[in-house]
């Protein structure tokens, strides 16, 4: 088996009745499975899998565990040397799985990637990014986000400075749609759970670092991403919204995982605070 494609819902079975769909037309030639994780939505969505698509994997989780703990429950019936976690607000297209199985093999040093996402406008996704500062997630619901100096600290985290055009080694990539060498999930033991929305991906991409892997971004594969920001909003507005505390949860917990550690000394962050300034 070639690669293994995890979707998790919660609550979204149209959308994964629809991903599922995208994975058909993708027209893979390479051997793969797909297994569909239900985290308790009491929607109906493995009903819908067993009845419309009777090849796919299903697992039932008996409660809402998160984004990680949720995908690992997948991971862990996986059969594949390559686990690809797709959310099911992704379409994909003919040859992108593929591209993302290739470009794998001929990086035997990448231990996650992740492609060039698209809005449906059809232009890119900041969806490659640097590691954040403490401050980032500040900058990033208030008001202080839009004053010169912490503006430039959020082009910087976002990538703004490149045209994402062409393959990169990144700090970290969006957990939207993410292909993982089953190794080093095997190595870093999956996702950390502790992480229950938000910040999974960031913590899953600086644990490869550490452990010597690669991350890299893949423009050649474009699948496109109907993305919402469920936790979006500057100041007031945000402290209404469950999804924003949630995220703020996470970063604190991010912020207190690494603290006292140095970035990955082979990440482009890492290389970067080593170069003498100019």
């Amino acid at each position: 088996m070639d690669v293994s494609i995890v979707v998790l819902n919660y609550r979204s079975r149209a959308l994964v009745r629809q991903c599922l769909r995208g994975v058909l037309v993708a027209q893979p030639r390479c051997r793969y499975e797909v297994i569909v994780v239900d985290n308790d939505s009491g929607d109906g969505c493995l009903a819908m899998v067993a009845e419309q698509f009777p090849w796919v994997v299903r697992v039932q989780s008996p409660t809402n565990r998160g984004f990680g703990a949720g995908n690992d429950l997948g991971i862990a019936r996986a059969r594949g040397r390559y686990v690809m976690i797709l959310n099911p607000d992704i379409a994909l297209f003919p040859g992108q799985i593929d591209d993302l199985v290739s470009f794998m093999d001929a990086h035997p040093r990448a231990g996650v990637a992740g492609p060039r996402l698209l809005y449906p406008d059809g232009t890119a996704q900041e969806s490659c990014r640097r590691f954040p500062s403490f401050l980032m997630p500040v900058y990033r619901r208030t008001v202080l986000g839009h004053l010169p100096g912490p503006r430039r600290q959020l082009e910087r985290f976002l990538m703004n400075d490149f045209d994402h055009a062409e393959h990169r080694m990144v700090d970290w990539l969006m957990g939207a749609c993410l292909i993982v060498r089953r190794d080093v999930l095997e190595q870093l033991g999956g996702f950390d759970e502790k992480f229950f929305l938000y910040f999974e991906d960031l913590d899953l991409c600086r644990r490869c670092w550490d452990a010597g892997w690669q991350v890299w971004y893949v423009a050649s594969a474009s699948p496109v991403h109907y993305h919402q920001r469920l936790s979006a909003g500057d100041g007031v507005s945000a402290l209404f919204k469950p999804a924003a505390w949630q995220h703020l949860r996470s970063a604190v917990r991010y912020y207190r995982k690494y603290a006292s550690m140095p970035l990955p000394a082979a990440s482009p962050s890492g290389l970067d605070s080593r170069r003498p300034s100019a």
